[in-house]
């Protein structure tokens, strides 16, 4: 076993096919693309924060190996919600075998599930209410006019160890704080903050201008994309589907076709999705149709991992952080399961 290197030692020995094979081919890629120089951009939906992703993506942001993000309104409040509020978070291993009454009882409990754990009203929602309202308030008052994601960026970093519940290492809102990250939140009015940040508007207590719109978003991505694309290019990193990944992956084009300028692709694509392929779905479309709309080319390395991304994400991560540590030892074990792989096709 190489020294330091226990899990890409391990993928290497034994992600030999099917969904193994293109977590390390993605994985091989992924390293191939950073140590050239090149920067990655993350798509994260779903409930990811929930989930605790935040344990390995914090210190991959730390470790510049995240140089960008797209996620949901969801995922950013509920990185906040883990680290003031972790104690107060219940789980429910058995929940596949839950009655209603059984979910019923969890919302008198003002617990709210998702799946097999869950978010507590009061601890979380409402605690971070009372610090975020007075920031809104506060904009409304003095004009001001900000990106959905920086009132979460203040917000976060204006939080001490009296606030802290969850690992401040473990949260990766903070980690992207501190490295003022480049990120969109596309959509984020579907969120829980976005319902109340609603409500506030319709009782004409805040003003909706004090939030920028998903429009200006995607003007900083411009911006952002061109920032990121220079030298060895961007890649696209991709967890789940829906708008977190259509809206972002979509800056190409639109600069190509649309502001009519000369732009770099996506330098390597992978998607890690539970949605199989099917008629209309985004979610399960192939890397391949991206090509149709000048998403991606066919010079792309393009990956799919049809798997659980709390399984797969931990573990790609992991590797990368080992081949960050130790890339000389990392640059050699790659490279001699490749030859093997190389034989092995020629046989």
């Amino acid at each position: 076993m190489a020294s330091g290197l226990p899990l890409l030692e391990f993928v290497t020995r034994n992600y030999q096919n099917f969904n193994s094979r293109a977590t390390r081919d993605a994985l091989f890629a992924y390293w191939d693309h950073i140590r050239a120089g090149g920067r990655m951009y993350w798509a994260v939906a779903g409930a990811m924060s929930s989930a605790q992703l935040g344990i390995t993506l914090a210190p991959a942001i730390r470790a510049g190996l995240i140089h960008g993000l797209s996620v949901t309104g969801a995922n950013l409040e509920e990185s906040l919600f883990r680290l003031v509020a972790h104690h107060a978070y219940k789980d429910f291993p058995e929940y596949r075998y839950f009655t209603k009454a059984a979910d019923t009882k969890i919302l008198k409990q003002r617990m709210r599930r998702v799946t097999d754990t869950s978010i507590p009203e009061d601890e979380a929602f409402r605690a971070v209410e009372k610090i975020l309202v007075p920031m809104w308030l506060k904009a409304t008052k003095n004009g001001e006019r900000r990106f959905w994601h920086e009132y979460f960026y203040e917000l976060v970093l204006q939080l001490g160890p009296k606030h802290w519940e969850g690992d401040p290492e473990q949260c990766w809102l903070l980690a992207a704080a501190k490295a003022n990250l480049p990120i969109v939140v596309p959509g984020h009015e579907d969120s829980t903050f976005g319902n109340i940040f609603a409500s506030h508007v319709k009782a004409r207590e805040c003003s909706a201008n004090i939030v920028k719109s998903g429009i200006e978003y995607m003007g900083q991505l411009y911006d952002d994309y061109r920032v990121l694309a220079k030298g060895k290019g961007v890649g696209f990193f991709q967890i789940g589907g829906g708008i977190a990944g259509d809206f972002p992956i979509c800056v190409v084009p639109s600069i190509k076709y649309d502001l009519q300028q000369p732009v770099k692709p996506w330098a390597y694509f992978c998607q890690i999705s539970d949605s199989t392929t099917s008629y209309g779905s985004y979610s399960g479309a192939t890397p391949n149709e991206k090509i149709t709309w000048d998403k991606l080319t066919e010079t792309t390395p393009m990956f799919v991992i049809e798997s659980d991304a709390t399984i797969v994400v931990p573990l790609m991560l992991t590797a990368l952080l080992e081949c960050k540590r130790e890339p000389k030892a990392a640059a050699a074990l790659i490279k001699q399961s490749r030859k093997v792989q190389s034989k092995s096709r020629a046989r």
